[in-house]
């Protein structure tokens, strides 16, 4: 079994994004709009603590034929170890797969924290209510609005999961005054806790070198989960080294325990990356995740079927 290491996941992708973010530009059908990369922030962005940069957060939007559309979206987190971004396999080779089923993804390049463990947060939830705030013109339900995220783009997925605002009403931008809350979130292979079984190197990106145990448990999502957390599906394989599956299995647990609707598919094999991307463990958890979704009704059930042209 081949499987790459998250620093080599990264340096892989770094490589082959602008031939993945190619690939999904030409698979759309003429009857999709182009995909659309806009700035998330007008101008500085905050860091917390009512400080700001000067910052390049983007997000990329994929919005489905309209034909086909069925108004739910999902905000895209790729992995990287908080250290850097892996956007292709797991940034726009997924906007492609979502838009084949009806689905607008928007691939989110948030900023890396270095220690900053706010500044990743505050990107995804500007990113949910970017989405939000655009349904209307984009032709999207506010009340579907997802989140998906892989490895630490997963723990960011989980993070905006359990640690959201109802917007600032008071707010002179518009963006501002909707929710940041995803109506739900798919998580793969992802990191959950900042425990003993969390991946050491997310942890030092995200909390720094010597972090606090109340920043630890802050950033514990297994330790956030309310009866507000919004349905979740989760996919794990058994023999994940990198990520163990108990950062999924704990987050599970805890749903279930606050009466929130989730599904966990644990997967025989695939360590992490889910065989670099490919063959049947990773289409297990697009068909598993598909079906949930259908059931929840978040998307219509004919489009949680294999897309046309494409293979088990």
């Amino acid at each position: 079994m081949y499987r790459f290491s998250l620093p080599a996941r990264v340096l892989f992708e770094a490589t082959a994004a602008a031939a993945v973010f190619a690939w999904a530009v030409g698979f759309a059908s003429a009857q999709e709009p182009a995909p659309q990369t806009m700035a998330l922030w007008p101008a500085a962005a905050p860091i917390g603590d009512g400080k700001s940069e000067a910052a390049k957060s983007t997000i990329t939007v994929y919005r489905p034929d309209p034909a086909r559309a069925n108004g739910a979206a999902m905000v895209i987190c790729p992995g990287g170890g908080y250290g850097g971004l892996v956007k292709g396999a797991e940034g726009h080779g997924i906007a492609a797969w979502l838009v084949q089923h009806g689905i607008a993804g928007v691939v989110l390049e948030y900023r890396l924290p270095a220690g900053r463990p706010w500044v990743p947060l505050i990107d995804a939830g500007r990113a949910i209510r970017t989405v939000r705030a655009n349904a209307e013109k984009w032709g999207l339900d506010p009340a579907r609005i997802g989140i998906i995220g892989f490895s630490a783009g997963g723990h960011l997925a989980s993070t905006a999961a359990t640690h959201f605002d109802a917007g600032d009403p008071k707010s002179a931008d518009p963006v501002e005054r909707v929710s940041s809350r995803p109506d739900f979130a798919v998580l793969v292979y992802p990191v959950i806790t900042m425990g003993a079984t969390t991946h050491g190197g997310s942890k030092k990106n995200l909390l720094g070198p010597m972090p606090s145990q109340k920043l630890i448990e802050l950033f514990s999502n297994e330790k956030q989960v309310t009866d507000r957390t919004p349905p979740t599906f989760l996919a794990h394989a058994v023999n994940d080294k990198a990520v163990p599956p108990d950062n999924s299995r704990l987050f599970y647990a805890a749903l279930k325990a606050h009466g929130v609707p989730a599904e966990y598919l644990e997967l025989p094999e695939g360590g992490h990356g889910l065989n670099h991307y490919s063959g049947p463990m990773w289409t297990a958890w697009q068909e598993k995740s598909l079906v949930w979704l259908a059931a929840q009704g978040l998307i219509p059930r004919k489009d949680a079927e294999p897309a046309a042209g494409t293979s088990k």
